[in-house]
């Protein structure tokens, strides 16, 4: 395992623990809009996963859901949703996680994805393989869609309603099952433990995802990535790459 790694999982781990901690109390919101909500938790977190890592990596840069850090022009870039799933964690839905990826000029080298309420903990590194506490994982090995049971994400905007209902009202006739789960990071760590088939969405931040990225490809999956028509925004189509959804 590298320094960057273990460092990762050490971050995640911890952002975790704070998270347990602090799931069904009382919680400070940042600020509400009609489709999403920031916690002043959310803001904790973070910092809490960019000291650790700027402690031990003081020239590298954080890019996270909460803001920058660090030296933005380094080659090396940490990648952070310090809680991806906020609004399941504000309702007392145990369905949330920390997901922290890290890339050398621009290409993923490690990724971590934590579920602290199940104790799950994904992890990978370039060229390794994808490991759910520490067991190698793959992808599912279905190849009808009849078979497959996937999940349809899309963000409370217009924009992404009504890109995504359509995708959604498709998938719902063809698939066995779909599911709406309010993480995206937990559906790509799904989809490469084999629990998912895809995990479909038109407008997703790159923090959501970046973790997940190197996951799937090292579990045997495919990902599929293009820039969304809204700004910071893309469109991804993660899979066990044994279905083509491309015709569907």
């Amino acid at each position: 395992m590298t320094a960057y790694l273990s460092t990762a999982i050490e971050a995640a781990r911890a952002a975790g623990e704070l998270l347990r901690a602090n799931f069904g109390s009382d919680l400070r919101v940042n600020s509400k809009e009609d489709y999403d909500i920031k916690l002043e938790l959310d803001v904790r977190s973070q910092t809490l996963i960019t000291d650790l890592i700027l402690k031990r990596f003081p020239d590298h840069a954080i890019y996270g859901e909460e803001g920058l850090a660090g030296n933005q022009d380094s080659p090396f870039q940490w990648i952070v949703d310090p809680i991806d799933g906020t609004v399941n964690f504000f309702y007392g839905i145990p369905h949330f996680c920390v997901s922290i990826a890290m890339r050398e000029r621009g290409t993923l080298k490690v990724g971590v994805i934590y579920d602290p309420m199940m104790d799950e903990l994904w992890e990978v590194e370039s060229g390794g393989p994808a490991k759910l506490n520490g067991k190698e994982v793959r992808v599912s090995e279905r190849t009808k869609l009849i078979d497959a049971i996937l999940t349809v994400g899309f963000s409370k905007s217009k924009t992404t309603i009504d890109s995504g209902l359509p995708m959604l009202e498709k998938m719902v006739y063809r698939a066995k099952k779909c599911r709406l789960m309010g993480s995206a990071a937990l559906a790509m760590a799904y989809v490469a433990t084999g629990r998912l088939d895809a995990y479909i969405e038109q407008a997703v931040s790159l923090w959501d995802i970046a973790a997940g990225i190197l996951l799937i490809e090292a579990a045997g999956g495919k990902v599929e990535i293009t820039p969304a028509e809204i700004p910071d925004k893309f469109s991804v189509v993660a899979s066990s790459g044994r279905i083509d959804f491309a015709n569907v």
